[in-house]
């Protein structure tokens, strides 16, 4: 449960600060919003894997909050846990008819809200429904999205692999390997949000493999930003020296080092006005033959 990212929704400081303080200290990952559209805009910046919502806020209440959420292919799958005054069964139908994961009133026992953003988290992960480290939809998630496109037309599927980022991780590090792939998530929201459209999907397929869907029209502009925006801002995870001398020395398996390229995205493209598709299974096997020949066309440019 370590480094989990909780977005905590409340406008009651005193609360809000409790619980920040509270959930840092269990090694979580807290951010607060005290209102709703604060709260749905932190949610576009950084994916939470848990949200805690208050239902009394000062501008939108956390059951339109909710809703939104769960009305966007980005955010749908994020678990939500209502806090609130209220104790009225209504309020709490309510709040699970719009997708809400569970519900706890105030005065709360701390621990026993612990023990229900614990289980919430675990549900996600062993559903396959978020990966651990982006919090980003996975396994299941992916899956149903290319259920449905394949019904579809006029989409486009970009698969993004980070390249020479086992070679990264075995020189700086597993935590170092983290915060490239949070920031490399955070990176596919912010040009998939600048070029894209809100039904657009973003997945993790695992390691360090991304799935986009988007539109025909788009997805050629997504690629080209990610791939020269990613380039760019991620020699920030090197020291100094690698950055000065424009490579790194990884150990290679038999022994000795060998130099390494810094890390960079490779994306493969493909749509049904490029192919045609029998099941979900070419759709992802064409994907990432694209983008092995992209990978190859970069290594020998």
């Amino acid at each position: 449960m370590s480094n989990a990212r909780l977005l905590v929704v409340e406008d009651d400081i005193d609360i809000a600060n409790m619980l920040k303080i509270y959930f840092t200290g269990l090694q979580y990952d807290v951010d607060v919003a005290n209102r709703g559209r604060d709260a749905l805009e932190k949610t576009k910046q950084v994916l939470p894997h848990l949200i805690v919502l208050d239902i009394m806020l000062p501008d939108i209440d956390g059951y339109e909050v909710c809703r939104t959420l769960r009305t966007s292919t980005r955010t749908s799958h994020i678990p939500v846990i209502f806090l609130t005054q209220k104790d009225e069964r209504s309020d709490k139908l309510q709040g699970l008819e719009l997708g809400a994961d569970d519900y706890i009133t105030k005065p709360f026992d701390i621990e026993e809200l612990k023990l229900r953003v614990q289980g919430a988290i675990r549900r996600s992960e062993r559903e396959s429904l978020t990966d651990p480290r982006s919090g980003l939809p996975a396994g299941r998630l992916i899956e149903e999205q290319l259920r449905r496109i394949i019904r579809e037309s006029e989409w486009a599927l970009l698969d993004v692999r980070i390249n020479n980022f086992e070679a990264f991780k075995d020189v700086y590090g597993f935590v170092a390997g983290d915060d490239v792939m949070r920031f490399a998530a955070m990176l596919i929201g912010e040009v998939v949000d600048e070029l894209g459209t809100t039904s657009d999907f973003i997945g993790h397929a695992g390691g360090d493999n991304f799935i986009i869907i988007t539109t025909n029209e788009a997805a050629p502009v997504i690629r080209t930003k990610l791939k020269d925006r990613f380039a760019a801002e991620v020699q920030s995870h090197y020291n100094f020296i690698d950055r000065q001398q424009g490579f790194i020395q990884a150990p290679k398996a038999e022994g000795g080092v060998e130099k390494v390229g810094f890390m960079t995205f490779s994306a493969g493209l493909v749509s049904p006005s490029l192919h045609s598709f029998a099941d979900i299974r070419e759709i992802t096997e064409l994907a990432a033959e694209a983008r092995r020949q992209d990978a190859a066309a970069a290594s020998t440019a």
